[in-house]
């Protein structure tokens, strides 16, 4: 770890011994309820405030020392002349993870939020993980995480050194052990691999940022991406959990059509399916997304050939 991840872990582990407990919620969900409370310069009454709701706080609020271990984390923002965290914390099923502050404006900024615990119930749901699993584009780490007692090895990847440096701390804070590869997609990933899991940013976003913003016409392009390189690449009885977004157009879904030709070149067996069909309404309302009547959640496993099917 680096000299400013050390106290960030420590910061933490105090969290927890302080049975904090945060669950994230949509952009637009967070604005209305802090514009209930009088915006987002009112002052934090709790640490939810000031590491889930990411509030300026007083340091009186703060219990003995975790101000300090703020500091030596190098996530103490003053820049407006009131003091907030640079950093937030937030709980799912069960544990802590650091991920960055609401709002997430930066490009490199590493979410959590409802897709994430979308995509933690799709995996422990469909239970097909196995051997050695690697989570594409992980962000908080989060999907690989909770997978980790399933498997044999877990390895993580993401361009963003951001992610993989809160990665590696939500690891550490899960007691598992982990490899970190920074990788678009699976181009830096060269052992065999059994299982790929990956949520992928399935939006168009303006400001670029990684964790948004999927490319292609709709926001479609990565998913696509992973699942022709899921293919390619996973041994044989190898199995894909892909959770993303589909742009369903005319009552057609968009992602599904475009990648059943991909699977269909390993003969792979698959279950799709809804699990929210209406997510991210706000999107329609963009020049890129004309034509597009909603976006749904969906989850796709798939199998790959091998001696045996599941």
């Amino acid at each position: 770890m680096t000299a400013e991840e050390e106290p960030l872990l420590d910061l933490a582990r105090a969290l927890e011994r302080l049975n904090y407990h945060f669950v994230s919620v949509t952009p637009e969900t967070r604005r209305r309820v802090l514009a209930s409370r009088g915006g987002a310069e009112a002052q934090s009454l709790d640490l939810r405030d000031v590491f889930g709701w990411n509030l300026p706080f007083e340091a009186e609020l703060l219990p003995a020392g975790l101000l300090d271990t703020m500091l030596r984390a190098q996530i103490l923002d003053t820049t407006a002349g009131m003091m907030r965290s640079s950093v937030g914390f937030s709980t799912c099923m069960g544990r802590l993870f650091v991920r960055s502050a609401a709002p997430t404006t930066a490009k490199d900024a590493v979410f959590f939020g409802p897709d994430t615990y979308r995509f933690c119930a799709f995996l422990k749901q469909m239970g097909a993980a196995h051997g050695h699993l690697v989570d594409i584009g992980c962000g908080s780490g989060a999907g690989g995480l909770v997978l980790a007692q399933n498997v044999t090895t877990v390895t993580l990847t993401d361009i963003n050194e951001r992610a993989l440096a809160y990665a590696r701390i939500n690891a550490l804070l899960a007691g598992c052990v982990v490899n970190l590869v920074k990788s678009d997609v699976l181009e830096s990933v060269h052992s065999p691999i059994d299982t790929i899991v990956a949520n992928p940013p399935y939006l168009q976003d303006t400001l670029g940022r990684q964790y948004r913003h999927g490319g292609g016409n709709h926001g479609e392009a990565l998913g696509l991406r992973i699942v022709e390189q899921a293919v390619e690449s996973l041994r044989p009885n190898g199995v894909l959990l892909l959770y993303t977004g589909a742009p369903i157009i005319a009552g057609r879904d968009s992602f599904w059509e475009q990648a059943k030709p991909l699977l269909a070149r390993r003969q792979a067996r698959t279950h799709y399916s809804e699990i929210d069909p209406d997510i991210f309404g706000e999107e329609l309302e963009l020049p890129a997304n004309q034509g597009v009547e909603r976006f749904a959640a969906v989850g796709l496993c798939a199998w790959m050939p091998g001696t045996s099917w599941p």
